[in-house]
């Protein structure tokens, strides 16, 4: 898949757990949400708040669930772990550079507590592409 410097979203949205601040900077290299939990090359961003709000809760860190505006400072490109035939329901991306973060989401709707243990349960054991 080409990379590129703009989906066409009107915003782009990190879900986490992590206190951040405008300016910080989200970079590769932490442990991912799933599979083996090993250090991804990549960062992952979403044009839907619904997806952002999944990242937020399935997030295995301490703290609270958090959507953070971001802008890319390189190239992102359709994640192809959730892309198939060209087909990104979920509005994903992924990018090997840093997110700067813009903002904080406060508005959002999580799900139901029974939706994230079934998600839960789902990807337990997933493991990511090659690359991931």
């Amino acid at each position: 898949m080409p990379a590129t410097d703009d989906p066409d979203p009107q915003q782009l949205y990190h879900g986490t757990r992590a206190d951040l601040a405008p300016g910080d900077l989200i970079e590769p290299g932490y442990r991912s949400n799933f599979g083996t939990r090993k250090a991804s090359g990549h960062v992952y961003l979403t044009s839907s708040l619904d997806t952002a709000a999944w990242g937020a809760e399935l997030a295995l860190s301490a703290g609270s669930g958090r959507i953070y505006t971001v802008e890319p400072t390189g190239p992102i490109m359709a994640d192809p772990n959730l892309t198939k035939d060209g087909v990104n329901p979920t509005e994903s991306y992924r990018s090997q550079e840093p997110l700067r973060v813009t903002g904080e989401c406060t508005e959002w709707q999580g799900h139901s507590p029974e939706l994230i243990t079934a998600m839960q349960e789902r990807i337990v054991g997933l493991d990511p592409l090659p690359g991931s």
